[in-house]
């Protein structure tokens, strides 16, 4: 993949592993997602391990490619929707998004930035998102690790902080998994987390499901939770009504 430059030498290109054009749950209204490739985490729980890998890109387009699709969909979402960058991780191409979303925004398009926050932290590309939906692993550095397989927690408290800083939105997000993170202990956490966070509209736990196994077999690799079941819908509702309880003047969603 050719990096982005200013200069007219080098074309920037963006690898992608999948669009979704009507997407409905990954921000507000309707939204074309684009699903970028390559991500430096391996959670447990992961159901795309098809987009870890950079050189396995099924898409490339380059910035002016890209958002001449998007905008073929604006009379879909031009109402109260918009693009999501998903990946994957989009921070690990986040030149290529800023480049995009830069040309976005002269059609005044809603940008959210889906990220587990772990990547390039570009501050421009920050500077001009809507909202950030901020997948949070965990909020406590042992079980961050062992979900992740990170050896650091510094990179995502980074860039939580920066995003702070820039007062941005945020929805918060974390998936919730069987004899994993489904205690009342990481609900603790996670509460505390989020009340140290301003600017928070939305607070909602994601069922753990198993979906992705299938991936795992197609790319001949072990599936790191084999015999874990789906999360049931009542604990998972039980857990966000705990969670809402515990939030300080938060939005949360169940």
């Amino acid at each position: 993949m050719k990096k982005c430059s200013n200069t007219h030498q080098i074309v920037c290109v963006g690898n992608i592993s999948s669009i979704e054009t009507m997407g409905m749950h990954d921000g507000p209204g309707v939204r074309v997602v684009i699903f970028m490739q390559g991500c430096a985490l391996r959670c447990l729980y992961c159901h795309n391990p098809e987009t870890w890998n950079m050189q396995e890109t099924k898409q490339q387009y380059t910035p002016q490619e890209l958002v001449q699709k998007i905008l073929r969909y604006q009379p879909y979402f031009q109402h109260n929707g918009g693009v999501t960058f998903s990946g994957g991780e989009p921070l690990m191409q986040a030149e290529f998004i800023y480049e995009c979303v830069k040309r976005l925004k002269k059609h005044n398009v809603h940008v959210a930035l889906d990220t587990a926050g772990v990547g390039t932290l570009h501050e421009p590309l920050l500077a001009l998102c809507d909202l950030i939906i901020l997948d949070v692993k965990a909020s406590e550095e042992t079980l961050y690790k062992t979900i992740t397989g990170q050896k650091s927690m510094q990179p995502f408290l980074q860039f939580v902080s920066k995003v702070q800083e820039l007062n941005k939105p945020l929805w918060i997000r974390q998936v919730i998994v069987p004899k994993v993170n489904n205690s009342k202990h990481n609900i603790e956490h996670l509460a505390q987390f989020v009340n140290t966070l301003h600017n928070v509209q939305k607070v909602e736990l994601l069922g753990y499901h198993t979906l992705g196994v299938d991936k795992y077999k197609q790319q001949n690799m072990a599936y790191p939770l084999q015999g874990t079941p789906s999360l049931e819908e009542k604990e998972k509702q039980e857990l966000q009504l705990y969670l809402q309880a515990l939030l300080k003047n938060k939005k949360s969603a169940y």
